[in-house]
């Protein structure tokens, strides 16, 4: 059997694009969450100050950081079109996942704060599908 890469469409690099400037963004928010000190949490809102004073169990930092990180590794080995993106948007969605389900057992959240993690699981999901997709069709091997 032979790899034969074929050439991907437009919408595959914009979705691929796309892809990494939500993971990146999602890499940021690991990196703000993880680096923020007492002085900046002062400055804060109030009703900010505490979400950040909030001590999660290390399994969930963990899982926080392997969603946000997979994620964004799987975007680049998309765009450089190795199918690593596969198992690695699986991991981020693994990740994803479990951090959201401990949100939604231990947090009490309204309709309008459940669409972001909700959505978070959805483009997971659909990264994983694309990946697969992308090495069906050869865009990616």
């Amino acid at each position: 059997m032979t790899n034969i890469k074929r050439k991907p469409p437009i919408s595959f690099w914009i979705i691929s694009v796309l892809a990494l400037l939500w993971n990146g963004a999602g890499v940021m928010a690991y990196i703000g969450r993880a680096f923020m000190t007492d002085e900046i949490i002062a400055q804060l809102p109030k009703e900010q100050q505490a979400e950040f004073l909030v001590e999660y169990p290390a399994w969930y930092t963990a899982a926080f950081a392997l969603a946000v990180f997979c994620g964004a590794l799987g975007c680049i080995t998309l765009l450089i079109r190795k199918k690593w993106a596969y198992p690695l948007f699986i991991i981020s969605a693994l990740g994803a996942i479990v951090q959201h389900i401990y949100l939604f057992i231990t947090v009490e959240m309204d309709a309008p704060t459940l669409i972001m993690p909700i959505l978070v699981i959805v483009i997971c999901i659909f990264l994983i599908w694309y990946a697969k997709k992308s090495i069906s069709k050869g865009w990616i091997n």
